[in-house]
């Protein structure tokens, strides 16, 4: 029997895959045999010895990332998943106004980039009539939060481009979904982690009374790159502990 949950010998790219969530499910899926390749402007010395590939890379550099791609389909002759999972979050936390530099940078990589990459990957796909593309967005996709106005909307923009690239796309047996994370204890999120209050606060908000780890975020991730969610496209799987269908706080 097919194991519709396969991603053995699948080719990947991810973004953002130098450190945190990308850097881990680069070796998850590497663990069940997917053809991984890590797409980063950096990647840590302590990286070293992973199994995917690394590529560097601006993902708003659209010349750069072409190329990669190329070089991908000239050795295997496909691309089957794309993770765009590149993202920065610049909160302002002082009383000054949040600045147009801060709001520019974030919407380029968080949004911009993943419109870039979904784009010209696509075009790969669409030859074999196959693909998905899984964008990593929030719960800050679907609430307001404060201080942070750029990443609420680039994250809130990604959410509607997945369903416009699930709409464009769709004719050619591409599916185009999104993995919204909560709060997830990775080094973007350390601050908040490491400060007992708001480590607290954010806790008791979950349904399940704990922060999610990395390691719930591969599961899902392996659901919509495989078989298994060949007629699902256009969604949004939030892996949140119950935040978002939080209501009263008790």
């Amino acid at each position: 029997m097919n194991d519709i949950f396969s991603v053995k010998n699948k080719i990947i790219v991810i973004t953002g895959a130098g450190r945190g969530i990308g850097h881990f499910l680069a070796n998850e899926l590497v663990k069940r045999s997917a053809v991984v390749y890590a797409v980063d402007k950096t990647f840590s010395k302590k990286n070293e010895g992973n199994y995917y590939f690394q590529k560097k890379c601006d993902v708003t550099n659209k010349t750069q990332f072409q190329k990669i791609c190329n070089n991908i389909l000239k050795d295997n002759g496909k691309i089957d998943v794309l993770i765009n999972n590149a993202g920065i979050t610049l909160p302002n936390n002082s009383s000054k106004d949040y600045s147009l530099e801060d709001w520019k940078k974030t919407i380029d990589i968080n949004l911009t980039g993943a419109f870039v990459c979904s784009q010209i990957i696509a075009k790969i796909m669409k030859k074999r009539r196959t693909g998905s593309i899984i964008n990593v967005t929030s719960i800050n996709a679907e609430l307001g939060f404060p201080n942070n106005p750029a990443y609420a909307a680039s994250k809130g923009g990604l959410r509607m481009l997945t369903k416009s690239l699930a709409k464009d796309f769709g004719k050619y047996g591409i599916r185009a979904n999104n993995l919204g994370p909560g709060y997830i204890i990775t080094e973007m999120t350390k601050n908040s982690y490491q400060n007992k209050k708001s480590r607290m606060i954010r806790q008791k908000h979950t349904l399940l009374g704990r922060w999610g780890d990395v390691t719930d975020l591969i599961g899902p991730c392996i659901f919509l790159a495989s078989n298994a969610s060949g007629y699902i496209t256009g969604q949004d799987i939030y892996v949140d502990g119950g935040w978002l269908a939080n209501g009263l706080s008790e």
